[in-house]
């Protein structure tokens, strides 16, 4: 014999199934109140001749890790973003190693923390006495580490009291809208509120390069950035 299926229960997942057949599902695309700024950095030399850096020259006696890719030391970012009041902190590093500040620079948004770990075999210190933000974390050997948070935007130098030649820059902002360039020199600066801006394009030794961006719902804004600097 069958068994008998009330009536509500066979009739109610087809007027469900005959319900959604009408719905209307929107155009992602349309959807996306955001734009999004895509570009390229290009690193060239104008006269083959590096920029002379400012910091003290090396006495270094042990031989030096090779750095990164000049492009490394570039931090693309919205020059005039609005103030985001629900800003995420982070956790960022910069290691003491070889005589040397690696990353040579750290972009991160206000309130989060820095560590500074030594992995040299020998002392070193950590200090700054921008405007942003002045501290002193006083000697310490390898192994140990000191941090510090950032509650300020700005840009933050950071020098070692030991050794003359080492430096690294923090930038610290006020909102997320900004990316550091990949090895190719490509960047992607997501969920941008359409407008007008000034879009920057920052390295340690030249300071900033600005061109204007529109940003509209829903596109991609492409910049391409050419900036004098060479290998050192």
């Amino acid at each position: 014999m069958f068994s008998r299926v009330p009536f509500r229960q066979f009739v109610t997942p087809l007027l469900v199934a005959g319900a959604l057949a009408f719905v209307h599902i929107p155009d992602v695309r349309a959807a996306r109140v955001y734009g999004r700024v895509t570009g390229v950095v290009h690193l060239v030399a104008l006269g083959g001749t590096p920029l002379r850096s400012g910091a003290y020259p090396s006495r270094r006696v042990n031989p030096k890790t090779p750095e990164p890719a000049e492009i490394a030391n570039v931090v693309v970012f919205v020059k005039d973003a609005p103030v985001d009041q629900g800003l995420v902190t982070s956790r960022g590093s910069i290691s003491q190693r070889d005589e040397s500040f690696v990353p040579r620079v750290l972009a991160i948004t206000r309130g989060s923390t820095v560590e500074f770990p030594n992995f040299d075999p020998y002392f070193h210190n950590v200090f700054s006495l921008s405007r942003a933000q002045t501290f002193d974390l006083g000697r310490y050997p390898k192994g140990e580490r000191r941090e510090r948070v950032f509650p300020r935007a700005g840009v933050v130098k950071v020098y070692c009291h030991i050794h003359s030649d080492m430096a690294a820059t923090i930038l610290i902002f006020d909102h997320r809208l900004y990316a550091t360039p990949t090895s190719a020199g490509t960047f992607s600066i997501d969920s941008v509120p359409p407008g007008t801006y000034q879009l920057s394009a920052w390295h340690e030794r030249i300071g900033e390069t600005t061109k204007p961006i529109k940003v509209v719902a829903g596109e991609d804004a492409s910049v391409e950035f050419a900036l004098p600097v060479v290998e050192k």
